[in-house]
C-alpha cells in the first residue's frame, strides 16, 4: 500500500517542482511587463482563458465526468483570493527586489501548515515543523543581502509582500481541497475566470494596454508559464500530495526567482545565498521522507 502511494505521489511531485519553477519567472514579467502591475494581472489571467478553457473541455471529455456545479462556493473562494494576491504581489515587485517579494510571499507554507492543523486535522511531526523553519532559514541566507538594502519604499514593498502570503495560503488550500472533487482543468478555468474579472476595474485605471509586440508577448509569457502551466501543475499536485508537504514544495520558487534575476537581471548570488539554496532543497528532502501524521477519519461530504 505504501509503495503504491509513492509511485502515485512522484508524478504529482514532479508536477509540483516543475509548476513552481515556471511561477518563479513571474516577478521577471511583471518587471519588465509595458503595462501597470494590475492590468498586467489582468492579462496575466485573460490570456490564459482560452487554454484552461481548451484544457477543461478535454478533461472533461476523457474523463467522462458529469458537469462540475459552478455554485460550489470553493470555485469562488478561489478567484477571488488569487485575484488578492496578484493584486499585493505585483505592486510588491516593482517596490522592492523580486527576490525580497518572493521569499514573503511564499510564506505561506508556513500559514497552510497551520491552517491545515487547526482546521483539517492534518497534525505535522515534529521533524516536519523543523525542516520547514530550516527551509525559512534558508531562504533567508538567500534574500538577506536584498533585505538589508532597506528604505521606506522598499518597507512598503515587503508588507505587501507579507500580506500576498495570507491571500496565497487561502488560495492553496481552496484548491486543494476543490481538487479532491474536480478535474485540474475547471478548477483552474473557473478560479483564473473570477480573478480576472475581479482584477479589471482596478486595470482600467493604469496603463491597459502595452506599446508594442514585445509588451504583448511579455503578456503572453506571464499568461502561459505562471498561470496555464505553473499554477496548473500545482493544482493538480495538490490533488495528489499533502497540503502541508505540496506547500513546503513551493519554496522552490524562491530559489528559481532568484536564479531568473541573477541570469536575465544581472542579480548575482553571492556564497551565502548558494549555501542558503542548498539548505532549502536538503529541507524539502527531510520533509518528503519524514511526512506528517496521518489526518484522523472524516465522514463523507
Amino acid at each position: 500500500m505504501n509503495d503504491r502511494r509513492r509511485s502515485s505521489e512522484f508524478p504529482a511531485l514532479v508536477a509540483l517542482f516543475v509548476g513552481a519553477l515556471a511561477i518563479g519567472s513571474s516577478g521577471i514579467f511583471v518587471r519588465l511587463s509595458q503595462t501597470g502591475p494590475t492590468a498586467t494581472a489582468f492579462w496575466r489571467g485573460a490570456l490564459a482563458l482560452p487554454f484552461l478553457a481548451l484544457w477543461a473541455l478535454l478533461e472533461r471529455r476523457r474523463a467522462r465526468e458529469p458537469r462540475a456545479s459552478l455554485r460550489e462556493p470553493g470555485f469562488i473562494w478561489a478567484g477571488v483570493f488569487f485575484a488578492g494576491d496578484l493584486l499585493l504581489w505585483h505592486w510588491s515587485l516593482l517596490m522592492t527586489s523580486i527576490a525580497a517579494s518572493t521569499l514573503e510571499a511564499n510564506c505561506a507554507p508556513i500559514l497552510v501548515t497551520v491552517f491545515a492543523w487547526l482546521l483539517w486535522g492534518e497534525r505535522p511531526r515534529a521533524a516536519f515543523v523543523l525542516a520547514t523553519a530550516c527551509a525559512f532559514g534558508g531562504m533567508l541566507l538567500i534574500l538577506l543581502p536584498k533585505l538589508q538594502a532597506g528604505g521606506a519604499h522598499a518597507f512598503t514593498g515587503d508588507l505587501l509582500g507579507l500580506g500576498t502570503a495570507c491571500f496565497y495560503a487561502g488560495y492553496l488550500m481552496v484548491v486543494s481541497r476543490l481538487r479532491t472533487r474536480h478535474g485540474t482543468g475547471i478548477v483552474m478555468l473557473t478560479s483564473t475566470a473570477v480573478f480576472t474579472l475581479l482584477l479589471l476595474p482596478l486595470a482600467l485605471t493604469q496603463r491597459f494596454l502595452p506599446l508594442d509586440a514585445h509588451g504583448w508577448g511579455l503578456l503572453v509569457g506571464i499568461a502561459l508559464s505562471a498561470q496555464v502551466l505553473g499554477q496548473s501543475l500545482i493544482a493538480y499536485a495538490f490533488a495528489h500530495l499533502p497540503a502541508t508537504f505540496g506547500a513546503v514544495g513551493l519554496y522552490v520558487q524562491v530559489i528559481a526567482a532568484a536564479g531568473y534575476a541573477w541570469l536575465i537581471l544581472g542579480e548575482r548570488l553571492s556564497p551565502l545565498q548558494i549555501l542558503g539554496a542548498g539548505i532549502v532543497l536538503v529541507s524539502i528532502a527531510l520533509a518528503r521522507t519524514r511526512g506528517r501524521i496521518p489526518p484522523p477519519a472524516r465522514a463523507p461530504a
